[in-house]
């Protein structure tokens, strides 16, 4: 079905009310392992890229990967630009084919943030082309970003009002008590804050470091609001884990082809895991219009 952008892929999850799975594109394997999955699950998909896949493959590589995949497939999916963090680089992702970009102004002040993010999304949609944005910082890593747990701040409901007013984002970031990269524990996410969000802002959410989270915390989460899910440590483990075991049961092995197979297929399985707890299966959408 081709490439769409995030604002079609998330409005029937959002009349809906349930969410689409957003993966990061971390090698061709899980490029692979993501659209098979959302084929066999009949389901909407984002592939998004963070920081670190950028600077490992390239963004050229990345969209050319991306694309190959998406010409045959028979379900819509957006190519996203995940935590963009210069208007140079957002621009230079759109003109290599991203249908969306986040930007993450959520170092800034309010009115930066608000500033920002409002040119980032005048220049966007002059080309077609979706913005989420991001109010509160979350907690952990993505790759070479690190926020201090102490530091992170919560998404504030009222300043996310502001915020939307302000930007005309298409989509929405929140801090809720997620965190990027592995958990020691299951978090306690400040769903009261969710649900006030909600209520002050009419558009889909994204909840970012959601790898870890149980299933009855993605469930409560869609049902206030959130339609887009970030997936990335769940696929890193479970990748590097079959890898992992491959090699130690097959140490004279040397054909990479060998071992990343049977990676493909478990993060595949991973994702389509996923996809069904989103409640995105068999969810495809017929008025999609394609970038």
């Amino acid at each position: 079905m081709g490439l769409y952008t995030l604002t079609e892929v998330l409005r029937d999850a959002k009349e809906k009310g349930y969410a689409v799975g957003a993966f990061n594109a971390n090698n061709m394997e899980i490029v692979q392992a993501v659209i098979d999955a959302a084929e066999e699950e009949k389901a909407p998909v984002i592939l998004q890229a963070s920081q670190g896949a950028l600077k490992y493959a390239g963004i050229e590589l990345v969209v050319a990967m991306v694309k190959a995949k998406a010409e045959r497939a028979r379900v819509p999916i957006a190519l996203h630009l995940d935590h963009g963090t210069s208007r140079t680089q957002v621009m230079q992702c759109i003109r290599e084919g991203f249908t969306s970009v986040m930007f993450d102004g959520s170092a800034y002040t309010l009115e930066e943030n608000i500033h920002l993010t409002r040119e980032i999304v005048e220049l966007s949609r002059s080309v077609g082309v979706s913005v989420e944005g991001e109010l509160g910082r979350i907690g952990g890593t993505e790759d070479d970003i690190t926020v201090d747990q102490r530091e992170a701040l919560f998404t504030d409901p009222r300043e996310a009002k502001t915020f939307v007013k302000n930007t005309s984002v298409d989509a929405l970031a929140v801090a809720i008590g997620t965190a990027h990269g592995p958990y020691k524990g299951e978090p306690a996410l400040d769903f009261d804050r969710l649900r006030s969000i909600q209520k002050e802002v009419d558009m889909p959410l994204v909840l970012h470091g959601a790898s870890g989270l149980s299933d009855e915390s993605i469930s409560n989460a869609v049902g206030m609001g959130v339609c887009k899910v970030n997936i990335d440590t769940d696929l890193r483990q479970v990748f590097t884990g079959t890898v992992r075991e491959f090699l130690q049961n097959n140490p004279r092995e040397y054909d990479p082809r060998k071992f990343l197979k049977p990676a493909r297929e478990q993060t595949k399985n991973k994702v389509q895991e996923k996809i069904r707890v989103f409640g995105s299966s068999n969810r495809i959408a017929r008025n999609l219009t394609m970038i």
